[in-house]
């Protein structure tokens, strides 16, 4: 095995393995099995809009993934979203987690991912992992940007998987293409959610592969291809903004609400 880390996202306009990457030749609906592995990593996702006092001494909240190991956190919710980065031992990856961000403001970008890589930097060069251990890390359009960013930065041995939630499209064609190719990456979207939707596909935006849609059900879908146009994914289920519910956005995400 290899050293593994795990991007978890969220927006608010508000990396271990295969197992959790979803066949996608059809629209098939989850098991039971196929979505449990996913609840500690929305936990962790939810985490992420905790103040960093209480990342930082993984107090509050934090029951659900007990024994999580913090290395850095910071952001102060306004200029600069929550994040933490941290091991957890209980699937032994590494853990990088955004708060949900507010797309009028944009300024965490050009400093954000260098505090990021530096902690990422100092946790592997303290740790004893070997190319047999796993890491992990999280957030949706901002992990996307960071599941392209580190793998440049960090071992190559380093495998990486970024689970997004609520996300929105973030580039182009080509851009899409590009995660598609070098990324492991499932987004997973809430019923009528309509930051999925955003920006529109009229103004050149594409999502990559990799969509789990919610349905009102509660059934999990995983949707193949780029912007699947079926209404048992989020393109057809929401074909514009007015037919969405912003409350959705927030989850729950199997039980899992998004908040500290």
């Amino acid at each position: 095995m290899f050293p593994l880390i795990f991007f978890v996202c969220l927006f608010v306009a508000n990396i271990r393995a295969s197992p959790l990457l979803i066949a996608r030749q059809s629209i098939t609906t989850l098991s039971t099995s196929q979505i449990s592995p996913f609840k500690p990593y929305s936990y962790f996702a939810s985490a992420g809009y905790c103040n960093p006092s209480t990342t930082s001494t993984w107090s509050s909240n934090c029951e659900a993934n007990p024994g999580f190991e913090t290395t850095a956190s910071g952001g102060d919710g306004d200029d600069v979203q929550y994040w933490f980065v941290g091991y957890n031992p209980l699937s032994d990856e590494v853990i990088v987690s955004h708060q949900g961000t507010d797309t009028a403001d944009l300024m965490w970008l050009c400093y954000l991912p260098n505090w990021i890589l530096r902690s990422s930097q100092e946790f592997l060069a303290r740790s004893k992992f070997t190319s047999d251990s796993p890491m992990n890390r999280q957030s949706a359009a901002i992990t996307l940007l960071d599941s392209v960013y580190l793998p440049l930065h960090l071992p190559t041995s380093t495998i990486f998987t970024t689970i997004c939630y609520g996300l929105p499209r973030v580039g182009n064609q080509n851009f899409a293409n590009y995660i598609d190719a070098h990324s492991h990456l499932t987004h997973i979207n809430n019923k009528k959610d309509p930051i999925p939707i955003l920006p529109g596909e009229f103004l050149g935006f594409v999502h990559p592969t990799g969509e789990i849609h919610i349905q009102s059900s509660g059934d999990w879908d995983a949707c193949p291809g780029q912007d699947n146009p079926s209404d048992l994914c989020i393109v057809g289920d929401v074909p514009n903004i007015f037919e969405g519910d912003e409350s959705d956005h927030d989850g729950p995400y199997d039980g899992v609400d998004m908040g500290c």
